[in-house]
C-alpha cells in the first residue's frame, strides 16, 4: 500500500523498491517473531528434560531402595523359613511330650479316682465310728446321770423314811389326842348345827323381805315410768322390763344417743332418781342396760359385730344417765348382739322388735 502510493504520488516513476524494502521488512520481523518462539519453545523444552531427567534420578533412588528393601524381606523370608522348621521341629517334640503327658495324666486321674474312693470308704467309716462314740458317750454320761440321781433319791428315800418313822410315832401320838378333841368338837358341832338351821331361816325370811320390798320398790318405779312414758308407743312394758325400740334413740348402725332419745333418756333417769332416794340404803340394787340387735350382720370401720354394736348402745345409755346424776354404781351394762331376739320370725316387723335397748330394776 505505500509502494502504491509512492507510485501514484509519483506520477509515474518505478517505486518498486520501496515495496521490496517493505517485504523485506515484514519477513524479517516475522522471522525474528519465530526465532522468538523458537527460543522460548526451546527454554521451555529445557525446563520440561531437566525437570524429566530429575524425576529420572528419583525413580532411580527409590528402585535402588525398592531393590534394597527385596534383598532385606529376601533375608527375612530365610529367616522366618528357618524359624519355621524350628518350630515344627519343637512342635514334634511338644505333641510326643503332650502323649505322654496324657497317658501320665489318665493313669494319675484313675488312680486318684480310687484314691477317692478309698478316702470316701474311710470318711464313712470314721464318721460311722465318731457316731457310735459319741452315742456310747451319751448312754455313759445318761447311765451316770440316772446313777447319780438313784444315789441321790436312796439317800433321800433312806431320810424319808426315818423322818416317816417319827412322824409316824408323832402321829400315834397325835390321833389318840385327836380322837378325844373329836368327841368333844362333835358335841359342839351338834350344838352349832342347831345354831345354823335356826340362823338360816332367819336369813332367809330376811332376804324375802328386802325382795318383797325391793319388788315393791320396783313396782312404784315401773308405775311412775309408764306415767311419765305412756304417750310413746315405741316404748313398752313386758313383765318386769321397760323396753326401748332402738329406732327411738339410735340412728341405724349408730351408737350415738339422738336428740329424741336423750329426751327419753332424761324423763326415765329424773323418775329413776326421785325412787332411788326412796330405796333404803342397805337394799343393793341395781338398773341393768341391755342392748339387743336384729339377726342381720353389720360389718363396718367402727363396729365389726353385732356383740359390739348392742354393747356400745348399752354403754351410751348408761354413759347418759351418770351424766344427768344416775350413780355410776348403780348401773350396768350388758350386750346381747342377736342372740336374745323378742320376735324369731324373719321379717321387717321382726327385725324392728328386735332392736332394743331393755332396762330392768334388779338387786345385785
Amino acid at each position: 500500500m505505500i509502494g502504491a502510493r509512492r507510485r501514484i504520488g509519483g506520477g509515474g516513476q518505478d517505486n518498486s523498491w520501496p515495496g521490496f524494502v517493505d517485504a523485506l521488512s515484514t519477513l524479517l520481523m516475522v522471522i525474528i517473531f519465530l526465532l522468538s518462539m523458537f527460543v522460548l519453545a526451546q527454554f521451555f523444552l529445557g525446563q520440561a528434560l531437566s525437570g524429566r531427567d530429575q524425576a529420572l534420578a528419583e525413580l532411580r533412588g527409590q528402585v535402588a531402595q525398592l531393590g534394597d528393601l527385596l534383598k532385606m524381606e529376601k533375608q527375612s523370608n530365610q529367616a522366618l523359613r528357618d524359624s519355621m522348621a524350628e518350630l515344627s521341629a519343637s512342635l514334634t517334640a511338644a505333641n510326643k511330650d503332650r502323649d505322654r503327658l496324657s497317658a501320665d495324666l489318665e493313669a494319675t486321674r484313675t488312680a486318684l479316682e480310687a484314691s477317692d474312693a478309698r478316702l470316701a470308704d474311710m470318711t464313712a467309716a470314721r464318721e460311722r465310728f465318731e457316731s457310735d462314740a459319741k452315742d456310747l458317750a451319751e448312754r455313759f454320761k445318761l447311765a451316770d446321770d440316772a446313777l447319780s440321781e438313784e444315789k441321790i433319791i436312796s439317800r433321800r428315800a433312806q431320810a424319808q423314811v426315818a423322818q416317816l418313822q417319827r412322824n409316824i410315832t408323832a402321829l400315834q401320838e397325835q390321833l389318840g389326842r385327836l380322837e378325844a378333841a373329836l368327841q368333844a368338837s362333835e358335841e359342839r358341832d351338834r350344838r352349832n348345827q342347831a345354831v345354823i338351821v335356826d340362823m338360816g331361816r332367819r336369813l332367809n325370811r330376811a332376804l324375802a323381805s328386802k325382795v318383797e320390798e325391793l319388788a315393791g320398790y320396783r313396782s312404784e318405779f315401773f308405775g311412775r315410768l309408764k306415767e311419765v312414758l305412756s304417750t310413746r308407743p315405741e316404748i313398752r312394758v313386758e313383765g318386769d322390763r321397760f323396753v326401748f325400740a332402738s329406732e327411738l334413740l339410735f340412728a341405724s348402725g349408730s351408737a350415738d344417743l339422738g336428740p329424741e332419745g336423750r329426751a327419753e333418756m332424761r324423763k326415765f333417769a329424773e323418775t329413776l332418781i326421785k325412787i332411788s332416794q326412796e330405796i333404803p340404803s342397805e337394799l343393793e340394787w341395781i338398773l341393768r342396760v341391755d342392748g339387743h340387735t336384729d339377726k342381720r350382720p353389720i360389718s363396718n370401720a367402727q363396729f365389726r359385730s353385732n356383740w359390739e354394736l348392742s354393747s356400745a348402745r348399752a354403754i351410751s345409755v348408761v354413759r347418759f344417765l351418770i351424766s344427768v346424776g344416775v350413780p355410776a354404781e348403780r348401773l350396768a351394762a350388758t350386750g346381747f348382739g342377736e342372740f336374745q331376739p323378742i320376735d324369731p320370725a324373719d321379717n321387717v316387723f321382726a327385725y324392728s322388735r328386735n332392736r332394743r335397748i331393755e332396762m330392768r330394776l334388779t338387786q345385785r
